[in-house]
């Protein structure tokens, strides 16, 4: 990997416009463990639903969903049913997975299932995978962590073949394909896009040299806001490297986000809920509302300071932000006025700021 810098996008009218997408965790926080929180796990269904629906209407890009298992850090397991589900009640918004996490389960299964969303959807998938991190949901599988990055590989590579229409012949280390074809073809041609998560931040540079797109969550990567950039920058440079243009859904990067009126209500909001959420997680480092105030790596706050955020990102090369707006039950009501603002207050200011006049 070479040293020198991969240089910053110019922000621009000749670019395209920032998107905006919503990231949901789905933590669920069950009454006998979290006295007080008495939500079910179909209330929380309904919420995270509910949030879909005004996303649409409102002309965030992608309702991204994540896959989680064995703990409430996380209540849905399979993505590819809750998309399905969001593809009827839903009729512009993409409909992503972040991620599916492929270590665990059959490619084939797994192409099938997300050609199915493509289909159901007519055509809106946007699909992230990753090769999982949480030790419980190793264990749960029987898959030994040692293993991840070949199961991940090989796994990668099969679906992408899988959803491209081949017909698969495969000996490798861990699955063994003979002449397989899915019988329902996604829409989208070749495939659906497929984005690819990474934990470890020296990781961009390989996703990048190997063509796949990006989807990064700086909160569990980085230790503050100034090495986003050099993140992306990173992944940029192996791309280019590689031969390989950039465009403007390259790189998404998920940050926790809360917009109100005022700093005082940004504290009253999305304090208390975001320390819960860092409660429930496991095996990360943990930073509390008052750490990542000072790291920087959220987008909390006001219209004005997170416009200014979201124009420095695209600056350094980052034109998707999925914002995780549902966490830590805060209550349906606050997550909606949040995801209102920045649809009816930042966005325009954003737009207006990097010469544009319409999100994407």
């Amino acid at each position: 990997m070479s040293t020198a810098s991969a240089t910053p996008r110019t922000a621009g009218p000749q670019q395209d416009p920032m998107r905006y997408s919503i990231f949901s965790v789905q933590d669920h926080y069950p009454g006998e463990k979290y006295p007080g929180h008495e939500r079910t796990v179909p209330g929380l269904y309904r919420e995270v639903v509910d949030q879909a629906r005004l996303a649409d209407r409102l002309g965030y890009d992608t309702f991204f969903v994540a896959e989680h298992h064995f703990h409430e850090y996380g209540a849905v397991p399979n993505p590819a049913v809750m998309l399905s589900h969001l593809a009827a009640h839903t009729q512009r918004i993409r409909l992503g997975s972040a991620i599916s996490i492929l270590t665990f389960h059959d490619p084939r299964v797994v192409a099938e299932s997300y050609a199915m969303v493509d289909a159901l959807s007519g055509g809106r998938l946007v699909l992230g995978v990753g090769s999982g991190y949480l030790k419980h949901e190793f264990e749960g599988f029987g898959v030994e962590g040692a293993e991840k990055r070949d199961r991940f590989d090989e796994n990668l590579g099969l679906v992408r073949r899988l959803l491209a229409g081949e017909r698969v012949t495969h000996e490798g280390t861990y699955q063994h394909l003979d002449g397989v074809k899915l019988n329902v073809p996604p829409v989208q041609d070749p495939h659906p896009p497929i984005k690819v998560a990474v934990l470890r931040a020296e990781a961009a540079y390989h996703i990048g040299h190997a063509g796949h797109d990006l989807v990064c969550v700086p909160y569990a990567s980085v230790d503050g806001w100034d090495e986003i950039a050099p993140l992306v920058h990173s992944y940029h440079q192996g791309r280019a490297e590689a031969g390989l243009p950039g465009h403007s859904d390259d790189a998404v990067v998920a940050l926790h986000t809360h917009v109100a009126e005022s700093a005082e209500e940004v504290r009253r909001n999305a304090a208390d809920p975001f320390d819960l959420y860092v409660d429930s997680r496991l095996y990360a480092k943990k930073q509390t509302y008052d750490d990542i105030m000072a790291s920087g790596l959220s987008l909390f706050g006001t219209p004005d300071e997170v416009a200014d955020k979201l124009v420095e990102l695209y600056g350094n090369g980052v034109q998707h932000v999925m914002m995780l707006q549902n966490f830590g039950h805060m209550p349906p009501e606050t997550v909606k006025r949040s995801m209102q603002l920045v649809a009816e207050e930042v966005m325009p200011r954003v737009n207006r700021r990097l010469g544009h006049t319409a999100t994407a």
